[in-house]
């Protein structure tokens, strides 16, 4: 008997249009922020942004969900950059120095987990298909309609869908950015790495830089 494929258990049907689409024809946007650090604000600033972000968190009227991920920092990158610049450096000093602060920095990296944090916030609109819609629940009564019919208006959907959704995630980056916090809203690339991440861990390191470009 064939084993059950993995991908029936992720509920993602297709990402597209910076859209997460899910099997349930609900959609999904996700909004990376830049976290703010408190402990560098005074206590009249730290209470000032507590209470803006309460308020903030009171006004929504629809859900949302903050997902936290950190992951290993990939410096190879970096360590690459700094090989490459050591080949133009002229004063022998100066490459002594650059060569010590790159042994340095792949020591350090050995010895210690240097992580990569990414605040994330998912921002949901739409109901599962077939609920909540006449056609979804007498659809099988009175037949199916054309193709070309259903894939039209199913583009249609999607498109109300997707307005709906932008306005939310409006209403989402204005209320973080009144708060002084950095917002993107992630594309399609960025939403396809982030996923392909998150499903598979143990295979990608975060690198300097990802989703943030």
């Amino acid at each position: 008997m064939p084993r059950p494929s993995t991908q029936q258990f992720v509920p993602i049907q297709e990402i597209r249009d910076g859209v997460v689409v899910l099997k349930s024809g609900e959609l999904r946007s996700v909004v990376m922020c830049q976290a703010i650090n408190l402990g560098l604000k005074s206590a009249d600033e730290q209470t000032a942004i507590i209470m803006q972000y309460q308020n903030f968190l009171n006004a929504l009227e629809f859900s949302i969900q903050i997902v936290a991920s950190s992951r290993r920092l990939d410096i190879r990158p970096y360590i690459l950059l700094l090989e490459k610049r050591l080949e133009s450096i002229e004063g022998d000093l100066l490459r002594i120095q650059t060569r010590e602060y790159i042994n340095f920095i792949q020591k350090f990296n050995e010895n210690y987990d240097v992580m990569s944090k990414f605040f994330y916030i998912v921002v949901p609109y739409g109901i599962p298909v077939g609920m909540g819609t006449p056609a979804g629940v007498l659809g099988g009564l009175f037949g199916s309609k054309k193709k070309s019919d259903s894939t039209s208006t199913e583009a249609q959907e999607f498109e109300e869908k997707r307005s709906q959704l932008e306005q939310r995630v409006s209403v989402v980056t204005g209320g973080l950015e009144s708060m002084g916090i950095q917002c993107q809203l992630l594309d399609t690339p960025a939403l396809v790495e982030l996923y392909q991440k998150t499903f598979n861990p143990g295979e990608l390191h975060s690198t300097a830089g990802a989703l943030g470009q």
